[in-house]
């Protein structure tokens, strides 16, 4: 279970996941994607993880994120008030982040988002699982969920296969309510 926390807003803490919306023809393609899907208009399109953060500062902090190069260890540069964050518990914190850091460089690849279209959309197609499985090449859903996974925090628990975590889920993570 995710703990939302309180309403005002939230300075994130280290292990927890940053849920954003990107810009550009990236974002645009994304947000196609994830509605074909069934995902709400507003579902944001960029995960990352936090790894460190100066407390009682206003660092903004340092996180891991999958991008087109490789996933890659930056500062923060998603900040405002289009980023939410699935707060991590603090029993998993120091291992979520480093379960981050150890998947910096990890490939990405866009055929990633295509295959978890297919098997949203039962399509079939030959060895679907395995290759979503994968972990040689991954999104920033992908890898943040993996990282929550490795550092003890299960963010899913209905039967999903692994690596089956388009952006949108996490944000629907979010925005349940419990």
């Amino acid at each position: 279970m995710v703990n939302l926390g309180p309403t005002e807003p939230y300075q994130p803490k280290h292990g927890d996941i940053g849920i954003t919306t990107i810009s550009g023809w990236g974002g645009k393609g994304i947000q196609a994607a994830q509605r074909l899907m069934g995902c709400p208009w507003d579902a944001k399109q960029h995960a990352f993880v936090i790894t460190a953060l100066e407390p009682g500062t206003d660092d903004v902090g340092w996180i891991v994120e999958a991008m087109p190069d490789g996933a890659r260890h930056v500062r923060n540069w998603h900040t405002g008030a289009s980023t939410l964050y699935l707060r991590c518990p603090d029993q998993f914190r120091d291992a979520v982040a480093a379960a981050a850091l150890e998947l910096v460089h990890t490939p990405y690849s866009w055929l990633d988002y295509q295959m978890i279209a297919f098997h949203h959309l039962h399509i079939p197609a030959p060895h679907l699982k395995s290759y979503i499985m994968s972990t040689k090449h991954m999104i920033c859903s992908q890898l943040a969920d993996e990282a929550a996974l490795r550092g003890g925090w299960h963010l899913f628990d209905d039967g999903r296969w692994p690596g089956y975590v388009p952006p949108c889920d996490l944000y629907r993570l979010y925005r349940q309510e419990y």
